[in-house]
């Protein structure tokens, strides 16, 4: 294994020892993963084609109307409240 240094931003490094934590690993850890993924996304397809954001999927609640979202979301209220009396 290689061992090497890198200089983060103060915010940027305090976000990545908190999620350290959340996750029960180490920064190191964190930093290999995270390399490891680039290198597999920016390696997809062709080496010599240039970097492109992935295609947007289709997510959320596009095929309930306005009426059906809330009556779902007074449904899972009702359903809290019940739980905690």
């Amino acid at each position: 294994m290689i061992r090497t240094q890198i200089q983060l931003p103060d915010e940027l490094y305090q976000e990545a020892k908190r999620l350290c934590e959340e996750r029960e690993m180490s920064l190191a850890e964190l930093a290999r993963r995270g390399i490891e993924h680039m290198v597999t996304v920016l390696n997809r397809g062709k080496k010599d084609a240039p970097w492109l954001p992935p295609t947007p999927q289709a997510l959320g609640w596009n095929d309930l109307s306005e009426e059906e979202l809330k009556r779902l979301a007074q449904e899972g209220s009702a359903e809290l409240e019940a739980a905690n009396s």
